[in-house]
Parts: structure tokens; sequence; C-alpha cells
């Protein structure tokens, strides 16, 4: 239960400081300075104390019950133990939220673990919201509010800074602050009881004075459901870095599948980060260098650089720097050396760095830039300055500001040099244009800046629509898992995993288990030689380690040879292995290439899935990349992208290219696989085979995890929720055409262009309030590609099969954008032209509305152009009170509770 407010708990009207004291350095007098200093005046403040009847002139009141005012934010400064008392009182008194500054908790040990679970235990109780224990508290510039024990007076800025570490993030705040960064917040959650990563970035994305949001992560990231939705809408428009301290401090733990053994923690980071394109950086240094160049407002389109010096040797490093990183230098055009000869000298070196010499006044800078810009390979410009008798630097700084600003490429400047340097740097500081005071790191940014656009792209890109089954039945299944998990086994053996595997549709090579030799000739016999053999052991993870598998075998003579042998074989190697059988499986004689395919459970994330080398070298190479699941058929393809096997499977020698669209619909179709099962705690496909470009999986095999068969949820496993199939509704209209009412997919982009293309200009004003003249992708994307976990759009599609030679068409689209209090939601609907008047908006909200509910909304809203009387009635009939909003609009109003 959440009823406290984080928007009034971080611009409060009243706070109260308990545990106030004028002892000099204490957190109690640091905060009363602070929030004197900063907000008196904007605010009323209330000092809590019951040892005393004033502090430094103040009223102190004993108890937060004795305030007379209802208290926006508490702020608690007094010893551990006495903690949860307090926060108790809070509760009583219906205080928005707590700041707990206090130290000794779970840093110390059980008892202050203990101490944790009394406060998460009380604010379940009365719903207000926790920032702490054990933090440095907040600091608001824009809005005067200093709540932390930092001696600190930051520039107002744009910048978010979380960090969960008190200590560190203290320090790289005020190291920060030396960088000439502003912030829109700095805060500092400590322990984490309450408010997370997740809701600070929920409370941001609606916040106009942040522009990106930094983040210092020591520990986990607190509720991973809730930041990945977060998160996924704040860096849809607006950038998010992370530094993750800790990289190679995890190693590899025993596992019974290879994904269990090989996936570590912050490689699952990582995936995640790019999945949601958090850029992560290294090195602290990095933080604040990349906030500076994500928040310039052009994003290079290229890799391709064009570089301007006054020194060659500086030009020449920036070049290796460029080329080391994997970046490339920018070609210029016949007609571009033209431009440039005519106001360099004629000894210039004609080539990418363009060298001006030291002797170039502003106009010469002005007009390479301005030439470069033009140039259709030039992505971007690195401006390098180095101090000579002319220009000046601050003058030169002004007179590219003014260029920048005009230009829709990236320009970065490294301005090279001292006091008199800084100078320029502080112009182009003020004016949000990256400068550096090297060139390696001029050009790591904007190779971020690259980085950075490739991955939004990657993100929003539109998939195919595969012809992949969402739900196969899957009742047998889950039965079947239960019924082993009774029979005490853990491991599913590779015929049985098989059956998971022909239910998604992965393509398998037919085998069976034999108990003997006798019942090994006759497998062979009915599927045909060449056959291979394999053990079938639950205690045996690598078949390969005790020379559990023989391939190639062509005759009886040689399978009974074979068949002892690997029996023998295994005995010695692993004389306590359970022997289940031995799996006879049809050969597939020539195989080209073999990949990983796999998933595992992580603490923090869920069932991630995994791609990689197959075969031998899923051990010795151990090169692979992560995905967080549901799959489409673009993220299908980005997984297979990052990793080295997407080269080779192209065609590597004279072997023929594997089929990759196929591979999409297998890795989609695993995705589903585990979407489905939380059950699964590890999975291995390995090898997935491909022969003459078709792939099938030789050996499978799934370890159940026995927590999850009491899971209240069946999605628990994941973080980011999967496509509702419980909203498809078939429907039909009046005249007796079959429509499917059904959440939208990123795949119905097309479907969706069309349907708003082919529409009035009535029709798009009544539901946008403006002529739209270009249908966008990136209009599309908020249409099409929505987190279902914080919004939800209904498109009303008739259904193709039911007219012979008829396209799919999309007829009618709503959407719900849930509040950021997670209260209320905002409601739009457009129906087409041709199907207005049959009954579909009505039908539409009326679904909506149950979908708010279930979401536990309070309040459904929506806004109408007051001239659009159809739809006012239409609300009306279905119990919405409508009221002026502004000009010619209506704002209508729905209560849920």
């Amino acid at each position: 239960m959440i009823k406290g407010s984080l928007k009034r708990m971080l611009n409060p009207q009243t706070i109260a400081l308990i545990g106030v004291t004028e002892k000099e350095d204490t957190p109690g007098r640091t905060l009363l300075e602070n929030l004197c200093s900063w907000s008196k005046d904007l605010r009323k403040i209330f000092m809590v104390n019951p040892n005393r009847k004033t502090v430094l002139g103040y009223e102190c009141y004993p108890e937060i019950s004795a305030v007379p005012e209802h208290v926006d934010l508490s702020i608690i400064v007094t010893p551990a133990p006495t903690v949860p008392e307090i926060v108790e009182e809070c509760g009583k008194v219906d205080t928005e939220g707590i700041i707990v500054i206090s130290a000794g908790f779970r840093e110390i040990g059980e008892e202050g673990r203990k101490l944790e679970t009394q406060i998460k235990t009380i604010r379940d109780r009365y719903g207000m919201r926790i920032i702490g224990p054990n933090c440095l508290g907040v600091i608001r510039p824009h809005v005067a509010l200093n709540a932390s024990i930092l001696k600190v007076l930051p520039k107002a800025g744009n910048t978010a800074f979380i960090s969960q570490s008190g200590a560190l993030g203290g320090a790289v705040f005020d190291w920060a602050m030396l960088a000439h960064a502003g912030f829109s917040i700095f805060a500092s959650l400590g322990s984490m009881v309450d408010v997370d990563y997740g809701d600070l970035v929920d409370f941001l994305s609606s916040d106009a004075n942040t522009r990106s949001i930094v983040f210092y992560m020591e520990e986990g990231i607190g509720n991973a459901k809730k930041f990945i939705s977060a998160v996924k809408g704040f860096a849809r428009y607006k950038p998010i870095i992370a530094v993750k301290p800790g990289r190679f401090l995890e190693t590899p733990k025993p596992s019974l599948s290879h994904a269990g053994g090989m996936v570590l923690s912050d490689q699952v980071y990582d995936a995640a980060f790019r999945r949601m394109s958090i850029v992560r950086v290294k090195e602290i240094a990095d933080l604040f260098n990349v906030v500076r160049v994500l928040q310039s407002k052009h994003l290079p389109r290229g890799l391709g650089l064009g570089i301007v010096t006054n020194a060659i040797g500086v030009g020449v490093m920036a070049t290796d720097a460029l080329i080391e990183m994997g970046g490339q230098l920018a070609s210029i055009s016949e007609e571009g050396f033209k431009n440039l000869s005519a106001v360099l000298p004629s000894y210039w070196n004609k080539t990418n760095p363009v060298d001006v010499f030291s002797d170039a006044e502003i106009e010469r800078y002005l007009h390479v830039i301005q030439v470069l810009l033009q140039e259709t390979e030039v992505d971007g410009i690195l401006i390098i300055y180095t101090l000579q008798k002319t220009p000046q630097p601050k003058e030169l700084a002004t007179a590219i500001t003014d260029l920048a600003k005009m230009s829709s490429k990236p320009i970065i400047a490294a301005w090279i040099g001292g006091k008199e340097a800084q100078e320029g740097r502080e112009i182009f500081f003020e004016n949000h244009i990256p400068t550096y005071e090297t060139p390696e790191d001029a050009v790591k940014a904007y190779l971020c800046l690259y980085d950075y656009r490739r991955s939004l792209e990657f993100q929003y890109e539109t998939p195919a629509d595969l012809p992949v089954d969402q739900g196969p039945s899957k009742n047998n299944l889950k039965a079947f898992i239960r019924r082993v998990f009774r029979e005490g086994r853990m491991v599913l053996n590779e015929e049985e995993s098989n059956r998971f595997l022909a239910t998604y549709g992965i393509p398998t090579v037919q085998s069976e288990i034999s108990r003997d030799v006798g019942d090994a000739i006759s497998i062979a016999k009915y599927i045909g030689y060449p056959v291979a053999l394999k053990i079938m052991s639950p205690d045996i993870i690598y078949r390969m380690d005790v020379g559990g598998v023989v391939t190639g075998i062509n005759s009886e003579d040689e399978l009974r040879k074979e068949f002892e042998q690997l029996m023998e074989r295994t005995k010695k190697y692993a004389p306590k292995a359970r022997i289940v059988g031995i799996s006879v499986q049809k050969m597939i004689e020539k195989i080209d290439y073999e990949i990983f395919l796999g998933a595992k459970k992580d603490k923090d994330f869920g069932s991630v899935i995994v791609l990689g080398i197959g075969g031998l070298g899923v051990q010795i190479f151990k090169e692979f990349s992560i995905g967080l699941p549901p799959l489409n058929q673009a993220l299908a393809r980005r997984l297979m992208e990052e990793t080295e096997v997407y080269k080779m499977i192209q065609g590597y020698g004279r072997k023929p290219p594997a089929d990759l669209r196929q591979l999409e619909q297998i890795i989609v179709s695993f995705s589903n696989l585990i979407v489905d099962f939380p059950e699964i705690a590890e999975m291995d496909i390995n090898p997935l085979a491909i022969s003459n470009g078709k792939a099938s999986a030789l050996s499978a095999r799934i370890i159940i995890d026995k927590d999850s068969l009491d899971y209240a949820s069946p999605y628990s496993h994941l973080v980011i929720t999967p496509y509702p199939t419980r909203y498809v509704i078939p429907w039909m209209l009046p005249d007796g055409t079959e429509v499917l009412l059904r959440p939208v997919k990123p795949e119905d982009e097309p479907l969706v262009k069309e349907m708003l293309t082919s529409l009035s200009e009535k029709t798009l004003k009544e539901r946008f309030f403006q002529v739209i003249k270009s249908i966008t992708h990136e209009m599309l994307i908020k249409l099409c590609n929505i987190d279902y976990n914080r919004e939800m759009t209904i498109v009303a599609e008739i259904m193709a099969e039911i007219r012979e030679n008829s396209p799919r068409k999309i007829i009618g689209i709503i959407g719900l954008m849930i509040d950021s209090d997670f209260k209320s939601g905002e409601f739009g609907v457009i129906i087409h032209d041709h199907y207005q008047g049959k009954g579909i908006g009505y039908k539409l909200i009326d679904v909506l509305i149950g979908i708010a509910q279930e979401k536990g909304l309070e309040e459904f809203y929506g806004i109408v152009l007051a001239e659009n009387r159809k739809m006012l009635r239409i609300c009306q009939k279905l119990g919405f009170t409508a009221e002026p909003f502004e000009d010619d609009l209506c704002k209508i109003t729905l209560a849920l509770k």
C-alpha cells in the first residue's frame, strides 16, 4: 500500500527535523543549517527533540505528534535503535515521506537487518515513502531544498545524480561540482528499504529540470521490474548514465548447465543496461564527461568524424584514438577539398584531419567547419585548439558556439592548455557544447554519442512479424514438471527436454533412449544409420568430460562395440553417476556451425537468455551475448549480432550461410518457452547445429526451479512484462464483421501507420488536437512499442482470414498512459473514418476501463475537443463527468474507486 506522495515529500511545504542538535559537526546540526539557510523563507521547518525546548533559537517539539501542522517530510537523525519507533509515530500522523539519515543498520550486521525489517513492516502498514536508512539525504537546487548532511551549495542544472553509497557518492558529487556540473537533484538512497532507483526515475520523468540521470550503483537496483519499466520511458527521450563497480569480483559457480555456470551477474547488468539504452561507463572520471556529451542536442548518424586542428601532431593523436576505439575518419569529397583549398594555404595536407595551421584566424576555422558540415560522409566534427599567437581561445569558442547552435550535426571541442584555454572551455560549458582538455577524451565522447544513438535505434527498431506460435498448449508440460518434481528429480533428460522444444516448434533431431544394447540396435535400425550414442545421467553435467558421446556409428557391429565401451568409460570416470540409459540419435553428417542457446535465472533480473559459440567451444571460449525475455525478431537479431558467432554463420570459408530468419524464429520461440515456464531454472541447447543453412537442436537439458512451483504470478520470473494475451478479445460489428481487439505489438507499426495516414484531417485533429502532416517512426514508437506494465494500447483489427484476399487492417486504437503516481491514467482513442458510428469507440473505452481497474487506478481521464460531441456523448453514457480544461478542450473523468 502506497499512500505517501514522493512528489510532496521532495518538494515539501512542511519539514520536521527529528533529532536536531546544536552540537557542531553533527548530522542534526548540519541539517539544521542546510534547511534554514536554503528553505526557511519558502517552507515551514519544525524542530523535534524531546530533550530540548529550543535549538539555536528555534522552538523544539517533544515528538512529531506535537507538531501543529501536517508534515510533508520528516528527517530522522537519531540513533538506529530509536528509528523504528519514530517511523511508527510519523506513520500515525500521516507524514508523506521520511528520510532516515541514521546509520547502524544492515551495514553493521544482523541486529541492523532486524531494525530494517521493522521499518519495512511499519512502512507497509502506513504507506509513507522512506529514503534510507544510512543515507546522505536529498538536495534539489531548483526548489531550494537541501535535506542532506553535505555542506555544499551545488549549482542548479539539468543532471540528476542518484547514488546508493553514502561516502563515495558524496565524494563523486563533490568532484562533479569542481567539473562545473549542475544538478536537478542529488539523492543518496542508502539501504533502500522503500524508495529505490526506479521510484526516483519515475519521479524525475515529469521533472522539467532533469535532462539526464547519473547512477552510481554499488549494490543492486532494488525492484528490477520497476526499474526497467521506469527507465524504458525516461531513456526514450533523455540519457541515463551508470557506473557500477565490481565487474570482476564475482566468480562462476558450479552449475548443472552451461548457462548457469558461465553467466555472471555483472554481465546480466550489462545486457539489461544495453536493452534499456543506459550508457555504462567504467570510470568515475567518465561519468560527467559522458553526461555533458549526451546532453548535446544532436546525435551522429554514423561513425565518420571530421577533425579540424591547428596542430597536426595533436590531430594525429586524435586519429589514433579514433581508430583504436572503433571509429573512423570521414571521407571528404572532391568538391569539399576544392572548397577547403580556397581558404587554406596551398601546402595544406589535403586530408582529414584538416590542419588549419598555427596562424589560423577565426574566419579560417569557421570556413573549414562550414565546409565539413556540408559533407555527406561527415557525421560530426571535432575541433582541436592549441594555444598559438592567434586567435584567442575565448573569442574562437564564442564564434564556434554561434555556428554550433545552427548545426544539425554534433560539434565537440578539445581546448588544450591551462588557464587561457579554460576561458574558452567555460564558453562551451555555458552553451552545452561538449568540450575536453585532451583529444582522446573528445574522441571517446563522440563515439559514446554514436553508440547511444545506435542503442536507441536498436531498442525501437520495428521487428518483422514472425510466424511464431505465441501460445502453444502447455498444460501437459506444466503437469509433467510437477510429476518429475514429485519423483524427486530436478533435471530433465534429453528426451524429456525435447518435448518442450517440439511444443514450441524448435527443430530437433530424432532420438530415443535405449536401456540396453538390444534397444539401441532396434532404434538405430528404425531411424537409420549413421547414429550417435550419448550417455544419459542426471549426475553428469558435461558428457564430453567422461567420454560420454560417440558419433559416426554406421553399422550394428560398430554400435555393439561402442555401446559397451561407452558404458565402461562412464563407470570409470563417473563411478557414482546414475545411468538412465543411452540416447540413440540420428546423425547430422555434415555440421557447418554449432551455436549454444540457453537460459538461467539471475538474482536481480530473473530469467535471461544466452547465445554464443556451441559445442566444445561453449566451455573454451565462453563468448556469448545475453538478452532479457521476451524477445521479438529485432531483439533476436541483435542478440546474434552482439557475438562473434554472427560473423561466422554468415558464411565462413566455403560453408553456406545460416538461414538467419529461421534462427530468429528459433530464438523467439525459445524466448516464448522461457516466458511461459517460470519452472525452468536453467536450460541448455548445445549444440544448435546448422547444416546446409538449417538449424536443429542436437542436445537439450532443463533444470527445474523447485521454488517456482508456488509462484503466485505466472511472470514473476521476468522483469519485462510479456505480451498480455489475456486482453485478446474477439468481437463483432453490427454488420457481422469480425474484429479482434488486442494489445498492440511493435510489429504493428506498418499497420498503424497505414491507418493513421488514411484518416481525414478532422479525425486526426480530434485525436491529436492538430493536423498531423507526417506520421514519423518516432511517433509510431510511442504508439506501438509500449511498456505493458504502465501503458496499454488496444487495437481493433479486422480479422484478415474472414474475407478472402483481404489484407490485415487496423480500424481503431485506444491508449492508456499511467501517471507517475500510479493512481490515475490518461486515455486517448481514434477510430477510422469508415468505421465510425459502429460502436467501436464505446467498446474500446469500456475494455480499457476494465484494464485500468485491474491495474488499480483510482481515476481514468481524457482530454477531448469541446466540439467533439460524439466522443463526449459516448463518455457520458459510460459515466464520465466533463469540465472545461483549457481553450477549446474538455477534461473527462471517471472515478474508479
